[in-house]
């Protein structure tokens, strides 16, 4: 095709100026060649080349600034996706200037509250490429006294009030179920508004089920009001039957091997439990321990500061299923629109989480899964102590470029590769780069090709040419993402804009 596009350019000036009998026979010989239809050649012979236009340049209406300010939403929210974190950014913006922790330009602050969620996706495509990982989910089947509890199926919940919660096991044996005692997670979710505890448990016993039962019952800020298991032998015994029926909770239990009766609670094992511990093998009161205090700091971030969504309706059209959702939102949040709590169980959680530091929260759960890490059984790296400093403004400061790290949930992160501290080449713009910076401080629109079309007026003799464009160009990327910093922390990144920018 390429060579077609050639013999067309070449001959097609000599044909449109050519006598009737010339062009006749320049066009036998163009179809000859080519292959082209007549009609379609003479076509082609009469058009002229078009003219090269200039390449379209995007009116971008988020700048470096926004994007710099989403990165930290988006770390602070523990990377929500963009349909999330869009509902998590009014609450995480109210909250972090309250407590000091945003000093946003109100032109950027408008921005990021009006941004939509596809653009955010968008914006942190990027970002996102920095980090993988891949997550496995394992299940289990027990059979006990299941004639005596009803059966309840996912599309038998309706519309419930707040309390009645769907309740399953995690089991942390590291990945592929082996014989032992290892710890478990006991995870409650409530169907009306996400509300989610998770209970740390030494072994798997009925006995301390019911402990673990009793803690949640008591966090939750509402009444327990029935609990749906599945058909495991820990749930399916008589000292949780006698514990429901002194209670007067309902039991109900879901269908053998039918995991979406439990489409919730087996969410929230992933999105949660999965999120924060990881795969690792856990056994032992130390590491039940460092768990539990995972779990105390996860539970206030997840449920005021974690918006989720909430399956409204789902319509199936042959082997096609259109599902319908409502709008995210955080737990607390549904719980203060429901009509079935009463005002002051409203007024306690408003005064609760107007109290809460969602920066402080997600401290406490990196030192917390720094810890957990330290005491897994399947360690292969040593973590990083920089994931989990005691000052809250250092963590913060840390939130914009955390990502270039990749992983930084301890419980997730992968064997630290030696760094290479040595250059390849010599660094041609270190020479330049002062005078650079100089010109981008007085005119910050300047591109990376006018600041060398600049060098080569100044300096004609200047080592450099449009084969480091590209180099500039990072280099200059950086620079800007640095200063962009000012503009949503303040003071906390005054002294990191002033940094000459890392090599690429």
């Amino acid at each position: 095709m390429a060579t077609r596009k050639e013999l067309l350019a070449a001959i097609g000036s000599r044909y449109r100026v050519a006598s009737r009998s010339e062009k006749e026979r320049i066009l036998d010989e163009f179809v000859a060649t080519t292959g082209y239809h007549r009609k379609h050649a003479i076509r082609a012979l009469r058009s002229e080349a078009p003219v090269a236009q200039p390449p379209a340049v995007r009116n971008r209406l988020y700048d470096e600034a926004v994007k710099q300010a989403l990165i930290v939403l988006w770390e602070a929210s523990d990377r929500l996706c963009g349909k999330r974190l869009k509902a998590a950014i009014p609450i995480l913006v109210t909250a972090m200037e309250r407590h000091g922790h945003l000093d946003l330009d109100p032109s950027v602050k408008q921005q990021l509250l009006q941004v939509s969620s596809a653009t955010i996706d968008r914006l942190l495509s990027e970002t996102r490429r920095h980090v993988d990982g891949k997550r496995r989910r394992s299940g289990g089947v027990g059979v006990a006294l299941r004639r005596s509890i009803p059966v309840r199926t996912f599309s038998d919940w309706g519309d419930p009030p707040p309390g009645f919660l769907e309740v399953d096991m995690v089991e942390h044996c590291g990945g592929v179920k082996t014989d032992g005692n290892f710890v478990h997670t006991l995870v409650l979710t409530d169907i009306a508004t996400g509300w989610t505890e998770c209970v740390a448990m030494p072994m798997r016993n009925q006995e301390l089920i019911r402990e673990a039962l009793e803690a949640a019952a008591s966090n939750i800020p509402f009444i327990m009001l029935g609990i749906d298991t599945d058909n495991d032998s820990a749930f399916i015994n008589q000292t949780i039957i006698d514990y429901c029926n002194e209670r007067g909770v309902v039991q109900t239990r879901s269908r053998p091997y039918r995991k979406n009766d439990q489409a919730w609670v087996e969410q929230k094992n992933g999105a949660v439990v999965r999120r924060l511990v990881g795969y690792e093998r856990f056994s032992g009161l130390g590491a039940t321990h460092a768990l539990a205090n995972l779990y105390v700091a996860s539970r206030l971030y997840i449920n005021y500061f974690q918006p989720s969504f909430k399956l409204k309706s789902k319509k199936r059209d042959g082997a096609r299923v259109e599902k319908l959702y409502y709008p995210p939102s955080t737990p607390c949040a549904r719980l203060m629109e429901s009509t079935s709590i009463d005002d002051a169980t409203k007024a306690r959680l408003k005064d609760e989480c107007d109290t809460l530091d969602p920066m402080t929260l997600l401290r406490d759960i990196r030192a917390a899964q720094h810890e957990l890490r330290e005491i897994g059984v399947c360690v292969t790296a040593k973590p990083d102590p920089s994931l989990t400093p005691v000052d809250v403004h250092s963590f913060l400061s840390g939130l914009a470029t955390a990502w270039k790290s990749g992983e930084v949930r301890p419980t997730h992160a992968r064997k630290n590769k030696t760094p290479r501290s040595w250059r390849t080449r010599v660094d041609p713009l270190a020479e330049h780069w002062p005078q650079f910076e100089q010109w981008l401080i007085e005119e910050p629109t300047l591109t990376a090709r006018e600041v060398l079309e600049r060098l080569a007026t100044t300096s004609p003799n200047a080592a450099i040419s449009n084969v480091q464009l590209r180099t500039l160009q990072r280099r200059v990327k950086l620079w800007r993402a640095d200063h962009a910093k000012v503009l949503i922390l303040g003071h906390h990144a005054g002294a990191e804009s002033s940094e000459q920018p890392s090599t690429p």
